[in-house]
C-alpha cells in the first residue's frame, strides 16, 4: 500500500482524525497540544496519528492535503484546518457542534 493510500484509508476510516506531533496525552509541540486540548474538550473520542513516528506520512500529507503544517484536523473526510482554525472554532462553539455531529454515536440518532 502506498503512503497516499494509507493516508486516504486513515481519513476514510476515522470520522474525527487529528494528525499531530506526539499524542493527545503527550504532545510534542505547542500547536499540537492546543489543538488536541480543544478537541478533547468536545468530549468525544477521536483518532490521531503521531507524525513523528510516521515520517512517510509527515512527508506526504502536506502535499495530499494542500496544507503545509501540522496539526491537521480531518472530520468526515474533510480537512478542517490547523491549530489556529481549530482554536478559533473551539472558542466560537463551532468545533463542538462539528465534533458532536461527526461522532459515531450521532450516527445512531
Amino acid at each position: 500500500m502506498s503512503v497516499i493510500d494509507t493516508i486516504k484509508e486513515q481519513i476514510e476510516s476515522n470520522d474525527i482524525l487529528l494528525y499531530m506531533k506526539g499524542t493527545p496525552r503527550f504532545p510534542q509541540c505547542g500547536f499540537s497540544s492546543r489543538a488536541s486540548e480543544a478537541l478533547m474538550s468536545c468530549g468525544e473520542r477521536f483518532a490521531f496519528v503521531n507524525i513523528l513516528e510516521n515520517p512517510d506520512i509527515r512527508a506526504e500529507l502536506p502535499n495530499y492535503a494542500n496544507w503545509p503544517t501540522f496539526p491537521q484536523l480531518w472530520i468526515k473526510g474533510e480537512l478542517i484546518g490547523g491549530c489556529d482554525i481549530i482554536c478559533e472554532m473551539s472558542a466560537s462553539g463551532e468545533l463542538l457542534t462539528l465534533v458532536k455531529e461527526a461522532a459515531p454515536e450521532s450516527d445512531a440518532e
